[in-house]
């Protein structure tokens, strides 16, 4: 009998050891999978450019340095620029000059020489009228011919005219050049002055600054290498403004919405955990759908971006390090 017992209690105990085994299988096997998203970290970076073409001629800064807002980066040499501040210069110089000539007018010797000869051109009209006069009288009296009466008074027509001529100069001397002649004369010094302020802006564009604190991530020339206008040379990156950024399918997504908080991780630095407030979702374009094939009840999945921002600031976060977050869909509990 008791042997009969001790069989029976070692059948039933492995009976429940078996169920158990079972039951902790199926639980294993139908319990949710934990969801694990993965993206990385992202930070504002600002491409460093100038306005005008030139060579690199030198390098303040070398990549991973700090820098400050308004630290020169970089010096470019532009012939250019030069010639072009020569040539404005120049102009503005002639400008100033006729500007100077219209609204002072001639100088004394000029208005003193335009006097002497409307003086002299007095002189002789004066001899031409009494000559004209004595031609007169004796014409009357039969003395002289009609030709010599005629020419006496052409004479003295020609120098009334001559004399008439000589006044308008003289007066044009004293009253300097005409009101449109003044204002022709300003307005071509000013375009002359205003294109010569362009041309000194961009000498500013040949020391390029730092837009923003932080650190220099890239640099594309080398010293001695052609830029051309716009193009990048060195790109700075705002470590204080960083974020991160996940691309979640929308099954997984279970009301997931911008003020939310996200609890991340970031493997290169260590097992620390994260808080951060979720700033932005969009959905990405359609090569980012999850398609769906024949399987029953499925359904094609459209991929979104779902954006980050850290509460507080973490020290020694890179852009471009691993992001991960854990647990049901990811939202703090």
């Amino acid at each position: 009998m008791r042997k009969k017992n001790y069989n029976l209690l070692t059948g039933i105990a492995a009976l429940l050891a078996i169920v158990m085994i079972v039951a902790l299988a199926g639980y294993m096997v139908s319990r949710p999978e934990e969801i694990i998203i993965q993206g990385q970290a992202e930070a504002t970076e600002y491409r460093v450019s100038g306005k005008v073409p030139g060579r690199i001629v030198e390098f303040f800064a070398d990549e991973g340095d700090f820098v400050h807002k308004g630290d020169t980066l970089v010096e470019i040499d532009s012939p250019e620029v030069m010639s072009k501040l020569a040539q404005a210069t120049a102009m503005r110089s002639v400008a100033e000059a006729q500007k100077e000539k219209a609204m002072s007018g001639a100088r004394k010797e000029q208005i003193t020489a335009a006097y002497e000869l409307w003086q002299q051109a007095l002189a002789g009209e004066e001899v031409m009228k009494k000559s004209f006069g004595r031609a007169s009288r004796l014409y009357e009296q039969k003395v002289i011919s009609a030709q010599s009466f005629d020419e006496a008074e052409a004479r003295y027509k020609a120098a009334k005219a001559t004399s008439a001529a000589a006044k308008s100069q003289y007066e044009m001397a004293v009253s300097g050049a005409r009101e449109e002649d003044k204002t022709s004369a300003a307005a071509l010094a000013d375009q002359a002055s205003a294109m010569l302020e362009e041309v000194e802006s961009y000498l500013g564009e040949l020391y390029l600054t730092a837009p923003a604190d932080g650190i220099i991530s890239a640099r594309f020339p080398h010293e001695g290498e052609l830029v051309g206008q716009g193009a990048p040379v060195m790109a700075v990156t705002d470590l204080d403004d960083a974020w991160f950024t996940f691309s979640i399918r929308e099954d997984m997504l279970h009301g997931l919405k911008p003020g939310d908080k996200l609890t991340v991780s970031v493997p290169a630095l260590g097992s620390r955990h994260f808080s951060t407030t979720v700033t932005y979702m969009g959905v990405l374009e359609s090569y980012a759908t999850w398609r769906a094939t024949l399987d029953t009840g499925r359904y094609d999945a459209r991929t979104f971006e779902v954006r980050s921002r850290p509460d507080t600031h973490i020290d020694g976060l890179l852009p471009g390090m691993t992001a991960i977050v854990t647990g049901q869909n990811g939202k703090e509990r």
